[in-house]
């Protein structure tokens, strides 16, 4: 019989983030998970937090573990008090150290969730759980001034879901259950948030049956739109465009060039960079990215030929 030790002893070595010839990764090297930076291309990780502080496993945790904003030279991080799971939004020196609270005592009555993060402009997202009443706060943090800008509050998520790119415009999302979202578009100076799509809780009738959307990992287009993930055309999921001036119908995009075969569902988006796309997929157990190019005017993700992988990795890797 085969031990199988060995393979269960193995060290973990996940979420990575490549910040210039600095590698940052969580690690139980020392038995429990922790913050490490390594040089690229090989060097001793270095463990960045003290020894007696354990992370959460970054599946469970909901949202990032940490960012790097190698322009302030700091790590926000999330950290809990000997695993009860309230997580605290802390800094520490880009080299290591000992964390402190990046917002005072702002969230001690909160569980705190990171979400997107702009390294470029230091903004970051956080939903913040409160522990004494049902509610849910999101923030817009500018961690190079450690502002906080209030994005409302709801019991139902109000999610940070999207950013433009100059962080001016703000999808927040209520999700009353699964895949039944309703969108809200926050703008600077205009106040409170505002309906995007979908019918909120509080208007719609006795027995009402709404479509679940699932709508997810929205994205600000160049041409003023919003392109994201769907179950609306799909149960296996898809993509999906709204136009901000006319946000009543959301319009399916055609996905091309698809090189995989086999059963699974569309995960994930994110934008690259001008019309670029990542695109992630979920096929027969296996994860396929694709970079793709989106016409907004035909609706239509283009996505480039297959230049690397292989066959019995059912992997395929894809750029311009």
């Amino acid at each position: 019989m085969a031990r199988i030790e060995s393979l269960l002893s193995a060290r973990l070595f996940v979420v990575p983030q490549l910040v210039g010839d600095r590698l940052f990764f969580l690690s139980n090297l020392s038995g429990r998970i922790s913050l490490y930076g390594m040089d690229y291309g090989g060097s001793v990780p270095e463990p960045l937090l003290p020894p007696h502080i354990a992370l959460q496993n970054p599946e469970l945790i909901g949202g990032f573990s940490f960012y790097v904003f190698p322009k302030i030279e700091k790590i926000l991080i999330m950290i809990d008090r000997d695993g009860d799971e309230n997580y605290q939004p802390m800094v520490i020196p880009i080299k290591g150290g000992f964390p402190e609270p990046a917002f005072g005592d702002k969230f001690n009555e909160y569980r705190v969730h990171l979400g997107e993060c702009d390294a470029d402009r230091n903004v970051a997202y956080l939903a913040a759980e409160s522990r004494k009443e049902q509610s849910i706060e999101s923030y817009q943090a500018q961690l190079e001034n450690s502002l906080l800008i209030d994005l409302g509050k709801s019991p139902w998520g109000n999610y940070p879901d999207g950013a433009n790119e100059d962080h001016s415009k703000v999808i927040l999302s209520d999700e009353y259950t699964v895949g039944d979202n309703v969108l809200y578009l926050w703008e600077r100076g205009q106040g409170e948030r505002q309906l995007l799509y979908g019918i909120p809780r509080e208007k719609r009738e006795t027995g009402e049956e709404i479509p679940l959307n699932a709508i997810h990992s929205c994205q600000f287009t160049q041409g003023g739109g919003l392109l994201f993930s769907t179950a609306l055309f799909s149960d296996t999921y898809g993509l999906g465009y709204l136009d901000l001036h006319r946000p009543d119908q959301v319009a399916p995009v055609a996905i091309t060039n698809i090189a995989h075969q086999g059963l699974g569902e569309f995960e994930d988006l994110k934008h690259l960079k001008d019309h670029r796309y990542l695109l992630q997929f979920n096929i027969d157990g296996s994860s396929w990215l694709y970079e793709g190019t989106f016409d907004e005017e035909a609706l239509t993700m283009e996505l480039e030929a297959v230049i690397c992988g292989q066959a019995e990795l059912s992997q395929g890797v894809l750029e311009s």
